[in-house]
């Protein structure tokens, strides 16, 4: 018997529909449960419970034919009730919470009609249009009803879905241990266990790798890519897609002023960002999402410092002098929050403007002072779902005033986000959205920075194996050790 043991910095199992971007938490989901369609390594999507798909030309209705002889962990066959009972649990509004933003799956699919048309056909029906659902649906965790409504408030117990692994035992915090399905649809899955276990350092879970405690660890310190050798061991480096930013406060005060938040991004060299404050573990960010996501445009041009037009742009604007700006800054998530405020700082001095910190160190409070619309002028944080449509719609669009919406309007990217709605041709969507980022390239909501480089290693030579484009570990296709 071969059991995997995987060393992260975060051990934990959440609600099933708990909205969560956390790559530590999506894995452990990713073993467990199925969804109706599964995101693929390069950010595609392909069947997994639903084996074949019709969308209307209004993007409104999803008809759905369902795999047939699947069962729960628990026995209990999974078929369109089971499928529509899954769904219309992650569209309550007191499901999806995260960070203190509640509903973040019902703001989608709120008034969603769920038919069940036989025992393996379904068909949904939006309240509005969303040719980007499978953005929500892979997420749509399907979980054992009957496991769900005994479990209570025990995670553990209601951990039962139809995924390639089942749940064995759980020590909160500590370990998660998983044993295989051998009737999942996709077969036999590669090993017959698979063990998570905390590693509550970078340091100690590139270790506990070395010493052989552990097979795959986790968010290792860049040093690794050079000190395990190549000879025992795979070590990758990725992109991370949470973008880090500092979000302006576009209702009011200076950033209202687009020529300040250009100014701002001109005035800034992320590559020194980069070095500086990550020492060489990130990537410069060009615009509202990262590279890797569906709709960044590859040939749009990066931005170059050019601090004599944010000289222009901040005079023009009424600020020949400088400005002061009150920010609003957490002391984790992102950790380096305030060594990344200093750096910033430093680099806009030339141009005479400064920073008034308020230091938040309750995360949570953080988060929900973002969410009440109180960042002062500008506020560091990030900006995680992997989906652009969810970007634009939670942070972007002024008619909906989302969670961490902050006052920025620009009615040409809205009316790009009303074709998207409705676009249900991938490429021309996806064109849509590139459109989107050259204009909020010219008139940036945020002071973009940089996204994070991570690196993960895992024992034995594995030369084909690659994270998959969203950062979480699919433990579906891990090499055989």
């Amino acid at each position: 018997m071969t059991t995997v043991t995987i060393s992260q910095g975060r051990v934990a199992l959440d609600d099933p529909h708990a909205c969560t971007d956390a790559n530590d938490i999506l894995t452990v989901f990713g073993a467990l449960f199925d969804t109706l369609v599964r995101r693929t390594p390069g950010g595609g999507y392909c069947p997994a419970l639903a084996t074949e798909w019709t969308v209307s030309e209004d993007a409104r209705r999803y008809h759905f034919l369902l795999r047939e002889g699947v069962v729960f962990h628990d026995g209990d066959p999974c078929e369109a009730d089971a499928i529509r009972y899954a769904l219309m649990r992650m569209a309550r509004p007191d499901m999806g919470a995260t960070l203190g933003a509640p509903g973040v799956y019902a703001q989608y699919l709120a008034g969603l009609e769920v038919e069940v048309l036989g025992r393996h056909e379904i068909a949904l029906t939006l309240a509005q249009p969303i040719a980007d659902l499978f953005d929500i649906l892979a997420y749509g965790h399907v979980v054992s009803p009957r496991a769900v409504e005994a479990a209570g408030e025990d995670l553990a117990r209601r951990a039962v879905g139809t995924g390639p692994y089942r749940l064995q035992s759980y020590l909160p915090g500590e370990r998660i241990e998983l044993r295989a399905n051998p009737g999942h649809f996709d077969g036999k899955p590669t090993h017959d266990g698979i063990v998570w276990v905390k590693g509550e350092t970078a340091a100690g879970r590139a270790e506990a790798l070395r010493t052989g405690q552990v097979d795959i660890a986790n968010g290792l310190p860049r040093a690794a890519l050079s000190e395990l050798p190549s000879s025992s061991f795979t070590t990758v480096e990725f992109l991370a897609p949470t973008a880090l930013i500092m979000m302006f406060n576009a209702a009011e005060g200076p950033a209202g002023d687009p020529r300040v938040r250009l100014a701002l991004n001109l005035a800034i060299n992320r590559r020194q960002l980069v070095e500086g404050v990550l020492e060489g573990a990130g990537q410069p960010l060009h615009g509202f999402v990262s590279p890797v996501h569906y709709g960044a445009d590859p040939n749009a041009p990066p931005f170059v410092q050019d601090l004599a037009e944010a000289r222009r742009l901040l005079a023009e604007a009424g600020h020949p002098d400088g400005l002061t700006l009150q920010l609003y800054c957490p002391t984790r998530l992102p950790d380096e929050a305030q060594a990344l405020a200093d750096a910033i700082e430093a680099q806009l001095a030339p141009l005479g403007v400064r920073f008034e910190r308020d230091i938040e160190p309750d995360r949570v409070r953080y988060a929900n002072q973002v969410r009440l619309k109180a960042i002062h002028d500008v506020c560091v944080f990030d900006s995680s779902p992997m989906s652009v449509f969810r970007v634009l719609h939670e942070k972007v669009d002024s008619r909906v005033r989302g969670s961490w919406w902050q006052g920025y309007s620009n009615p040409a990217v809205e009316r790009l986000i009303d074709l998207a709605r409705v676009t249900t041709s991938n490429a021309a969507r996806e064109e849509l959205y590139r459109q989107c980022y050259r204009l909020l390239q010219q008139d940036p909501p945020w002071l973009y920075l940089y996204n994070h480089r991570r690196v993960i290693g895992l024992r034995g030579r594995h030369p084909d194996w690659r994270m998959r484009s969203d950062g979480v570990v699919d433990v579906r296709a891990l090499p055989a050790f």
